[in-house]
């Protein structure tokens, strides 16, 4: 099921071992900023994981301008996915994923037990950070204080750090201000996916998080993600070969793997991360003090989606509230009402893979999909 399986195996192996820099608990966060895609999960017509259209859809991700790509988020039917189906998944889009790109893992489960052991599995594949929702199942005895137990437990063994997903449309749970300020005091929570839709819970997470302790990242020189598959990638032997002056002299001439050459890194200070899920307001939650964004609009059309970034980036806000203009409407139709299956025909019209989402979501109709496909014309990437 694609990629390079000594790569792989390499960088699992690094994780194990504590060879990798920055694996243990505690001792990293994570810049999460940009635009950063959620991925489909595509099935074959027979509803089994069609991993290789995956691998593809991946592969031509990582040729983009996106900071990253989220796996097994709502937009990734991570509910519909039994636990070996996850964990294939989540090893085939890292074989798949260009070093550079943050990838994040959904994880959440309706136990601390559960959750905590599909990190685990997401770090042995050398994932960045993790995104956990609010348990569903008990939601009419989950009040607040087990909900915060449940992140604080989840964050203290979890080997990777935490996103919060607030996410009321699918979760019965819209977290409390007042809860994410508590969690953003943990050292394994680094920030929040917020997909409510919601500018003003973008502006007051931003401002009740506001005085949260700022962490130390690892970024690249021009102040980019620094992620584990980077480190990783630097440690593993290249296979050419040199022969050590002494051991000519000796006589004896050994073939060994040269040093690898060491990644160019500076730090940085960041606080605590909140991400919008909602590409309608994109620009304005940028303005609100938003770092970036988790879109399942941007699976369709990551491009779109990434201009707004750029252009409010370079201080151009006429430009990214052009370009916003012409993502919204599309945006809030396509994915915001059409959903996973209007997600899944619009990557279908762009040149991913979509396919059907799993029973029992419903593909789109005929009509739908000439509305999404008039949509999505003056967008393509």
């Amino acid at each position: 099921m694609g990629g390079d399986g000594n790569k792989s195996t390499f960088v699992c192996a690094a994780l194990k071992n504590g060879s990798l820099p920055g694996s243990g608990f505690y001792n990293k966060t994570m810049l999460i900023e940009g635009i950063l895609a959620a991925v489909p999960t595509p099935f074959y017509s027979d509803e089994k994981v069609y991993f290789r259209k995956l691998e593809a859809n991946v592969t031509r991700y990582s040729r983009s301008l996106l900071s990253g790509l989220l796996l097994l988020g709502s937009t990734g039917e991570a509910v519909a996915l039994d636990d070996a189906e996850s964990r294939d998944v989540l090893r085939v889009a890292a074989e798949a994923a260009a070093p550079d790109k943050v990838l994040i893992a959904g994880v959440g489960r309706e136990s601390v037990k559960a959750t905590v052991e599909l990190a685990e599995a997401a770090a042995q594949y050398a994932y960045d950070a993790v995104l956990v929702r609010t348990p569903t199942y008990y939601a009419t005895q989950m009040p607040s204080a087990a909900v915060l137990h449940y992140f604080r437990s989840v964050a203290d063994r979890s080997p990777l750090p935490i996103l919060l997903y607030n996410i009321p449309r699918c979760v019965p749970y819209d977290i409390p201000i007042e809860l994410i300020a508590e969690l953003a005091k943990h050292p394994n929570i680094i920030g929040i996916k917020d997909s409510s839709g919601s500018l003003p819970r973008i502006v007051a997470s931003v401002e009740a998080t506001r005085n949260a302790t700022r962490r130390t990242v690892t970024v690249t020189p021009i102040f980019e993600a620094v992620t584990a598959r980077m480190l990783a990638a630097k440690m593993e032997p290249t296979g050419n070969t040199f022969v050590a002056a002494g051991d000519l002299a000796g006589g004896v001439a050994v073939a060994t793997a040269p040093p690898p050459a060491p990644i160019k890194t500076r730090t940085k200070e960041v606080g605590f991360q909140v991400l919008t899920g909602s590409a309608s307001i994109l620009l304005e939650s940028l303005e609100a003090g938003a770092s970036g964004a988790i879109l399942g609009f941007a699976a369709c059309v990551p491009q779109a989606c990434q201009e707004v970034y750029l252009a409010w980036k370079d201080h151009d806000l006429q430009l990214a509230a052009e370009k916003q203009a012409r993502i919204a409407g599309p945006g809030q139709r396509i994915a915001g009402q059409l959903g996973i299956a209007g997600i899944k025909h619009g990557c279908d019209f762009n040149g991913y893979y979509g396919g059907r989402p799993r029973a029992p979501l419903l593909p789109v109709t005929a009509l739908e999909k000439a509305e999404i496909e008039t949509l999505l014309a003056g967008i393509r990437n």
